[in-house]
């Protein structure tokens, strides 16, 4: 194999074995040869003589859900880039079945786990329990227990930066759709909504907080019930996830609203599709690959860590991206851009 990629058998072995960095042509040149003569070297015996197994699990809890979609990608080029491999479940919104993937990674020996829990309680037994085995860090929503490391974006700011750029364009009212109170994403945006709409004094109606789950047949629902002519109607929703968001755009194109010029929408993850619904779609970008990249480093820290150390907790600044949803004033502040 090293004849073949005109290398040194030395730098053959560091490359298939990701002992050592090294270059990135010649470490393609490598692997190119390696596939060509049907060579896959033996993992067992390599990660028995290095205590590692250069795998990471992960586990969220919706891989349909396109925001998790696009993390599940930026984590798996992060740890490509390093020489590893991962290993994704899905817990599919259940907390038992989100124990059963924890315990069949711990199974599989791997070197960490990265997960987004499915609920901020009933998570947290095996979320411990998995903790006290092997590194383990939290991306996106968070279960707080002594010695946690979390990595995710900030909700505060997030709808600071929607709520302000809503009030600029005229806005004085506002709903807020998202998913029952299960998680810290939803538990934090709704925090956040209440927080600055009062501060800014936006009308918010006890009506116009729904809460239901994240989906596209869940936020058309809701805009239905916002919007059926009923009752007064707000002047934005403010939505907790852009399948929601999308969703709500349904319900206004079946009921004869004008977006944005009867209601301005905004949505959040700024998931690809959000470009390409009609009208397009104002939306909070969360830095994704940061938020990878992040979360691989914590796991190389929390490996030498000692367990009495307390854990740690980045949050990372939003990004409001706006499109067609929203007014077209007041596009200039920071943290705002355009697409």
């Amino acid at each position: 194999m090293a004849l073949r990629a005109g290398v040194s058998e030395s730098t053959a072995s560091r490359v298939m074995s990701a002992s050592r960095p090294v270059g990135r042509e010649t470490a393609a040149r490598v692997r190119r040869a390696a596939n060509e003569l049907g060579y896959t070297g033996n993992s067992i015996a390599r990660a028995l003589r290095k205590s590692r197994t250069d795998t990471v699990g992960m586990v969220v809890p919706s891989i349909l859900n396109p925001f998790f979609t696009g993390l599940v990608d930026s984590m798996e080029r992060a740890l490509h880039a390093e020489g590893k491999q991962l290993f994704l479940c899905d817990s599919r919104q259940d907390p038992e079945i989100e124990a059963e993937q924890l315990q069949s990674l711990l199974q599989r020996q791997v070197d960490g786990i990265v997960i987004s829990a499915c609920d901020q309680t009933r998570s947290l037994p095996a979320l411990r329990a998995a903790a006290d085995l092997t590194p383990l860090v939290q991306l996106d929503r968070r279960v707080d227990f002594p010695g946690a490391d979390w990595i995710g974006v900030d909700d505060d700011e997030a709808m600071r930066l929607v709520l302000e750029f809503l009030h600029r364009s005229g806005v004085r009212s506002a709903a807020f759709v998202s998913s029952a109170m299960t998680n810290s994403s939803t538990s934090e945006r709704l925090a956040g909504f209440r927080r600055h709409t009062e501060r800014l004094g936006m009308e918010v109606r006890e009506g116009w907080i729904v809460l239901r789950d994240y989906s596209i047949e869940s936020g058309e629902l809701a805009g239905q019930s916002l919007l059926d002519g009923r009752g007064p109607r707000p002047q934005s929703v403010v939505c907790a996830d852009d399948l929601i968001a999308i969703g709500v755009l349904r319900a206004c194109r079946r009921l004869g609203v004008r977006v944005p010029d009867q209601l301005q929408v905004t949505g959040f993850d700024d998931i690809t599709f959000a470009d390409y619904v009609v009208p397009s779609l104002t939306s909070v970008a969360q830095p994704t690959d940061r938020m990878a990249s992040e979360a691989l480093h914590l796991l190389q820290v929390a490996s030498s860590r000692q367990p009495e150390d307390a854990g740690t907790r980045i949050s990372l600044a939003p990004r409001l991206v706006l499109r067609e949803t929203t007014a077209a004033a007041a596009r200039r502040d920071h943290g705002e851009e355009r697409r």
